[in-house]
């Protein structure tokens, strides 16, 4: 079938294409500055119907991935262009959907988990979560955040698409090697000795690794049945406390400096980011995808002393050079960094995943 992923230059956007591509599809990246791929690229500006709208009709699916990143401080531009990058680029597919003489059967509307109340009693599932905005206390970036997320979902609603079957993917936090991802700036503070608990380190870290995130999208394609929001999740979010212990133990630093709200702020602002990456509690697990239906390969897969040890594959190092790596290559032993409540998951050797994560999980030592 034909696969369009509109906003697909991105890390994401390429690992779903080259899955894609593997599995047979013909795939279709639209993208505003195209350049050579081994799929065809399209030129589309994310924000009106155009040319690139003859690619959805007939498509088996299209998935819209686009959007600026939230990776800056919300000034009045970026919080603009946050919106708007979101809104009209999602607008413009529904209505190239509806315009269609045959329109996809598929719409993957990407979304994010960052919709649900920060919170530390229960987790948010599709059905149960609670949509966030209204917390005592709260900082106003925060909201602006849900703003961000419910808008972007409102803009799925606005054009009428009855022949296709829409699903709004709320994402958790895509662990993957890319600079400036919130792994890629935890693992920063561990390297400098600051892999201490963020804040008060009470707040989740939901989370899924790139390879499932991949593979969720291929169940959903493959489940015609499922429609709506669909957390794509690890089923077992850590508290930011357990989940920098265990980045301190993979990487082999066992002191870790505590990092106070004020001072995230300030290395926020350093940084050119906002605080909430690391503060807000996304506590958010897959309904839709949970159990059975949905094998997350990085999640709980091994358990010691009666504790479960939570498996997250990270960022390869190189065990003989200590260099960090964006990919396996040439160093011919690869540590993996796999996190754990107090313990680590280590393997001598693995493949890599081609977005340049370790692909398999070795014993714990």
């Amino acid at each position: 079938m034909r696969f369009v992923i509109a906003g697909g230059s991105g890390h994401l956007g390429t690992l779903l294409a080259r899955a894609r591509s593997a599995a047979g599809d013909e795939v279709v990246v639209l993208s505003r500055a195209p350049q050579p791929a081994p799929w065809r690229v399209v030129a589309w500006d994310a924000r009106a119907v155009g040319p690139w709208a003859s690619e959805l009709d007939g498509a088996g699916a299209v998935v819209n991935l686009a959007g600026r990143s939230v990776n800056c401080r919300y000034t009045a531009a970026n919080r603009r262009a946050i919106v708007d990058s979101r809104v009209e680029s999602t607008r413009a597919i529904g209505e190239a959907i509806g315009r269609a003489a045959i329109p996809p059967a598929l719409w993957l509307q990407m979304s994010t988990a960052t919709i649900y109340a920060h919170r530390y009693d229960a987790a948010n599932d599709e059905t149960s979560g609670i949509i966030g905005g209204s917390e005592p206390g709260a900082p106003e970036a925060w909201r602006f955040s849900i703003e961000v997320a419910s808008a972007w979902e409102h803009a799925v609603d606005e054009v009428p698409v009855p022949r296709t079957r829409t699903v709004k993917l709320r994402t958790a936090v895509v662990m993957s090697p890319e600079s400036g991802s919130l792994f890629d700036i935890l693992l920063r503070l561990v390297r400098f000795g600051l892999g201490g608990r963020s804040g008060d380190g009470r707040q989740y870290v939901s989370w899924i690794h790139d390879a499932d995130f991949v593979r969720a999208s291929d169940w959903i394609v493959r489940h015609d049945a499922l429609t709506g929001p669909v957390n794509l999740a690890a089923p077992e979010p850590l508290p930011n406390r357990a989940f920098m212990r265990a980045l301190r133990r993979a990487w082999g630093i066992s002191i870790g400096l505590p990092s106070p709200g004020w001072m995230l702020e300030i290395g926020a602002r350093a940084l050119g980011t906002e605080s909430e990456l690391v503060l807000k509690s996304r506590f958010v697990v897959p309904g839709e995808t949970r159990g059975e239906r949905l094998h997350v390969r990085f999640s709980a897969v091994e358990r010691r002393r009666g504790r479960p040890v939570r498996a997250l594959a990270a960022r390869p190092r190189c065990a003989a050079t200590g260099g960090y790596l964006t990919s396996a290559a040439g160093c011919s032993a690869v540590t993996s960094i796999v996190g754990a409540d107090g313990s680590a998951i280590f393997t001598k050797s693995g493949t890599t995943s081609p977005g340049g994560m370790i692909a398999s999980v070795g014993t714990v030592r």
